[in-house]
């Protein structure tokens, strides 16, 4: 008998002890969901700042803005899982979305630098071809009047002087 007052005894101390264990990972938990959740959200709103950057320099961004879709469409279901109380579930969901949020900011900065760079590229070439169009204009231009001016003396010198009568 005094084994199964034993086994009762420690029974009832192990419910009574464990329940703080388990709210503490339990709470745990649920702030680590939390913090996962909100990294998750700032690593979004980065890497959506970063593809307005890299449209707004010219870059073709439809791919990013798709894959971006998908990392918000991950937060969606993070966020909803957190209230749902699938802790496990919102950080694993939260850390998929900051991969794919984070892939995102980063081609979003190459493709920015890229398309700044092939701005100047053709910047460079607009202005070399406006110099060298300004100068063929102006070399024909001469040339015309050149040939203008030859021609206009030679039927000048060609002429023959009409003797005109004057009968006043």
């Amino acid at each position: 008998m005094s084994n199964l007052k034993f086994i009762i005894i420690f029974l009832v101390l192990s419910a009574f002890t464990s329940s703080p264990f388990v709210l503490r990972t339990y709470a745990s938990s649920q702030v680590v969901a939390a913090s996962a959740v909100s990294r998750a959200e700032e690593v979004l709103t980065s890497a959506y700042e970063a593809v307005l950057e890299a449209e707004g320099a010219g870059a073709n961004v439809s791919a990013l803005v798709a894959r971006l879709s998908e990392a918000g469409d991950l937060l969606a279901q993070a966020q909803v899982s957190n209230r749902l109380g699938d802790f496990v579930g919102t950080a694993r969901l939260a850390d998929l979305c900051g991969e794919i949020g984070e892939e995102v900011r980063i081609k979003a900065l190459e493709l920015r630098d890229l398309a700044v760079e092939e701005a100047g590229q053709r910047f460079r070439w607009t202005i070399i071809g406006s110099i060298v169009g300004v100068v063929a204009i102006l070399c024909l231009s001469f040339l015309g009047w050149h040939i203008f001016k030859l021609r206009y003396y030679r039927r000048i010198l060609e002429m023959k002087p009409e003797v005109v009568s004057d009968e006043s």
